[in-house]
């Protein structure tokens, strides 16, 4: 017959071993979320690991592997989220710069082109004195044209401003999307329920 206190210590020993392998599957659905890429909360790793949420709270050594891993699955949602908002500013700000350099250059070619038809109209004026009619034809003619190359430009010059704006527009809309979410997110982080100690 056994005695009390050998059955205390059977008991207690069996507790341990079923406490170890508790924690063996904490450990081990744990690992299966992450690589999941699965957001890493308390319901979610007692669900997989076949615990209760209790045991992950009230055990010490499954608090400190829960924590671990909320934390650097905190972390790491941090650097994507700073990634992404980082790539999307690039992208946004080499547009903007980009249009901007097609305005300069637009802008460039008009005053260049101003510049031409005024030489071009001076001359008109002084050979319609001593040409004959064929050569004021001719100089005519070229003015017409680079007076359609400078309303062409026009256009150019307003459809690149057009595109900065737009690019400046969804700069700014991309900006406050990061922001909106960065907000959810702490917001949601405030809502989760504190970790016990």
């Amino acid at each position: 017959m056994t005695s009390a206190p050998d059955q205390t210590a059977a008991a207690t020993a069996a507790r341990r071993r079923q406490t170890q392998h508790k924690l063996l599957r904490v450990e081990k659905a744990i690992g299966q979320l992450r690589r999941e890429r699965s957001r890493l909360a308390v319901r979610a790793i007692a669900q997989r690991a076949g615990v209760s949420a209790t045991f992950l709270y009230e055990n010490a050594d499954a608090r400190g592997l829960v924590q671990a891993a909320v934390t650097d699955s905190k972390s790491r949602h941090d650097r994507v989220t700073q990634d992404e908002h980082e790539r999307i500013e690039a992208s946004w700000r080499e547009r903007a710069l980009n249009a901007e350099e097609q305005l300069t250059l637009s802008h460039n070619e008009i005053l260049t082109q101003r510049q031409r038809i005024g030489e071009l109209m001076g001359q008109l004026r002084d050979f319609e004195q001593m040409v004959p009619g064929e050569s004021v034809q001719q100089l005519a003619t070229e003015n017409t044209t680079l007076k359609r190359r400078v309303q062409q430009l026009f256009q150019e010059h307003r459809a690149l401003q057009e595109r900065l704006d737009g690019a400046r527009s969804n700069l700014r809309f991309a900006d406050k999307r990061i922001a909106d979410l960065e907000a959810q997110i702490v917001e949601l982080e405030r809502k989760a329920p504190p970790m016990e100690h």
